[in-house]
């Protein structure tokens, strides 16, 4: 039975955001574009959020394709993802960042290396679309309908559209949120992302099981 559209809309808002983290991408960006001029660090805000933006758009739509080619079923993604997603919640309520941890040689090599294509790589991937948002979006995309789709489009952009201003802000928002603030925020998102990570993992495991044991659906 296919959730609510008002369920599947908090549904992904919620696990999209969690996954993304816009507040835990500020700093990275604060130290990426440090050598940059204001005008320069919009462009990159822009740049960084509209290829993340294609590519979480490319990788919904493409999904089904991929599960085909690689004979991979839903029901196997949910319960990977599930694992992937405990993980990745279990190091955010230790207040963790290895998941945006960057020592100041390779920040200062990636501007000197990458100064135009910084938006690129390592913000738009692997910070703001890294595996985890890869896979919710390829999860919430499947065995859903059009209008449950389009929803999941609705949130991937409104989403990343809070991240960009969360990029142009960054400075103010460290400045009040402080890094107090920010691990309790990190630490409350890592207990919904754990949650979710339930949730996806049990509903991948149900119907196999009952495949195994012939218990009917």
């Amino acid at each position: 039975m296919s959730p609510t559209m008002a369920e599947f809309g908090v549904l992904c808002l919620t696990s999209l955001f969690t996954m993304i983290n816009p507040i835990s991408i500020a700093p990275v960006f604060l130290s990426l574009t440090s050598g940059l001029e204001p005008y320069q660090r919009k462009q990159v805000a822009r740049k960084a959020t509209l290829t993340a933006f294609v590519i979480l758009v490319f990788f919904a739509l493409t999904g089904s394709v991929i599960f085909q080619v690689f004979g991979i079923s839903v029901h196997g993604l949910r319960i990977v993802g599930g694992v992937l997603f405990f993980i990745m919640g279990y190091e955010m309520v230790q207040a963790r960042l290895s998941r945006t941890r960057f020592d100041k040689a390779e920040e200062l090599e990636a501007i000197d290396a990458y100064s135009h294509d910084v938006a690129l790589t390592p913000l738009a991937i692997p910070l703001i679309c890294g595996p985890g948002a890869i896979a919710t979006v390829i999860i919430l995309m499947q065995e859903q309908t059009l209008t449950h789709q389009m929803i999941l489009f609705v949130s991937i952009a409104a989403v990343l559209l809070v991240t960009w201003v969360a990029l142009l802000f960054a400075s103010p928002i460290m400045n009040r949120v402080g890094e107090s603030g920010n691990k309790v925020m990190m630490r409350v998102m890592g207990l919904i992302v754990m949650v979710i990570a339930v949730e996806y993992f049990f509903a991948g495991l149900k119907p196999i099981m009952r495949d195994i044991l012939g218990i009917p659906a």
